[in-house]
């Protein structure tokens, strides 16, 4: 059945209808417009949904992509102390550990074997880092796994490889990409907004170095995605305002090739647990993730193809839901997932690729494995199933985060002590 999204519009408000139209006409939504459909309520809020869910059909159609990766943060010991963190680890407390590189490589020799293309590598940043450590960790897996896409290090961690390094912002990056480094997670965004990073993450990297970063790693012919960190102390104005920065970063460099919106994991972050700011909530709440997602594709519709929903964060029946909000990508198997499930996230580190698939079908679209470059690599649209290798693991054969900090000869040594 189709629905005539022209008719409900006689019931919509007159603003938000007005604001969808020219969504529709693929008119570029400002930041205040995308304010204005932030509280949409009623016939509205549905509205906003069905307009994301027709802007992703035109644009990207009915297929729904996922990566098959795995995730190796190989230290979480970590020389800033975010209030939203719950992964890092000061290097004088226990539970610190640091993995050597022959064990990086080991796990991504492991995922590749399993039918990974991706390794996604972050990690904490450790007092007194040897400057070519990253550089080193990317040959090593490299000098084995020559295939293998190395979607590697924030732009916080190529912040402080520059300065351990003592090099420029371009040049570690330039060394990065020679040493192997296909293309850069663009986390460590959070919310593109000074104040409130002044607020949540006193010390992190700034706006002006993060936007340096992502422009240059563009500039070099890095590809990088972008993220959103949400429903913490910002306020929806910082939401939309984040969003156009985006957007106008991607006018001037072309270099993302997604946008995925982050909710906030509450349950273990250190500034929820200790009430750190006045009005911090719990993360979004339904309505907020939907909205969330549905403005994002709005705002960026002429400029990202992709949205990509964070199943880890949402669990897997609301990442349906997002599915038709707007997203078109589920993200990756993950494989080893730390940072919220530290957080507490209770999803879980693994979503094997047959998982992946049902949940498409069950709504309807159509499942594809894509690479990290969102080449479509195989097209599930037949009735026949498919079992990837990774389908026949067991999830406990990877361990867990819980595991891992207990793990004698991971422990992290401190070196000034050695």
């Amino acid at each position: 059945m189709t629905i005539n999204i022209d008719s409900l519009f006689k019931n919509a408000d007159p603003i938000v209808a007005k604001i969808l139209n020219k969504a529709l006409s693929e008119k570029e939504v400002s930041a205040n417009e995308g304010l204005e459909l932030f509280n949409a309520q009623g016939i509205d809020f549905h509205l906003v949904g069905l307009v994301a869910d027709e802007l992703r059909k035109r644009r990207v159609g009915d297929i729904v992509s996922y990566v098959v990766n795995r995730n190796i943060n190989f230290t979480n010991v970590c020389i800033k102390q975010c209030g939203f963190c719950a992964f890092s680890r000061d290097f004088r407390e226990e539970e610190g550990y640091f993995l050597p590189n022959e064990e990086i490589v080991r796990r991504a020799k492991e995922a590749y074997q399993l039918g990974a293309t991706e390794v996604c590598i972050q990690a904490g940043l450790p007092p007194d880092m040897e400057g070519n450590l990253y550089e080193n960790i990317c040959r090593d897996i490299k000098k084995e796994i020559p295939d293998i896409h190395i979607h590697g290090f924030s732009p916080e961690e190529i912040l402080y490889g520059a300065m351990r390094s003592n090099v420029s912002i371009e040049e570690f990056l330039k060394k990065m990409k020679e040493a192997g480094v296909n293309t850069l997670p663009g986390t460590s965004a959070e919310i593109l907004d000074q104040k409130l990073r002044d607020k949540i993450s006193p010390g992190r990297i700034s706006v002006e170095d993060w936007e340096t970063v992502i422009k240059t790693a563009h500039k070099i012919g890095i590809n990088t995605t972008s993220t959103m960190m949400f429903g913490h102390v910002e306020t929806l104005e910082d939401r939309v305002k984040h969003i156009a920065k985006i957007r106008e970063i991607q006018k001037e460099t072309g270099g993302f090739t997604e946008f995925v919106p982050l909710n906030f994991i509450h349950t273990e972050a250190p500034m929820y647990k200790h009430e750190l700011h006045e009005g911090i909530r719990q993360g979004g709440s339904g309505n907020d993730v939907l909205l969330t997602h549905a403005v994002s594709r709005i705002m960026l519709n002429n400029s990202i193809d992709n949205l990509q929903m964070s199943w880890v964060k949402e669990g897997q029946k609301m990442s349906q839901l997002l599915l038709m909000w707007g997203a078109n990508d589920f993200g990756g198997t993950l494989i080893n997932e730390s940072i919220s499930t530290s957080a507490g996230s209770e999803f879980g580190q693994l979503l094997k690729p047959r998982e992946i698939r049902r949940m498409i079908k069950e709504i309807g679209r159509i499942p594809a494995e894509r690479n990290t470059h969102y080449k479509i690599l195989k097209k599930f649209d037949g009735e026949e199933e498919i079992e990837d290798k990774l389908d026949n693991v067991t999830d406990s054969q990877f361990g867990s985060y819980v595991e891992l900090i207990k793990i004698n000869k991971f422990n992290y040594q401190n070196p000034r002590k050695q």
